[in-house]
């Protein structure tokens, strides 16, 4: 999916069992969250998931950079 206008980034966390740690598994876009759940539940059913759990990209703060979470310099790039 792409990223349109109106639309914003969620990031998508799962784990299969209790008692597994949250993983990232993706990035959707969706205009508002009940349509993020909806199309990461869609989009990320392959597996049996115990828990899945969305969260809007900009609710993301980094702790040890400058930079906004997700971004990589062209220095990390290469």
């Amino acid at each position: 999916m792409g990223h349109l206008s109106g639309e914003h980034l969620y990031e998508i966390f799962a784990r299969q069992k209790r008692e597994d740690r949250l993983e990232h598994i993706g990035t959707i876009s969706a205009p508002n969250g009940s349509l993020a759940r909806a199309y990461a539940w869609q989009t990320y059913d392959e597996q049996k998931w115990f828990e899945m759990v969305v969260a809007p990209r900009e609710a993301f703060e980094a702790v040890n950079r400058d930079e906004s979470p997700f971004t990589v310099s062209p220095a990390e790039a290469t």
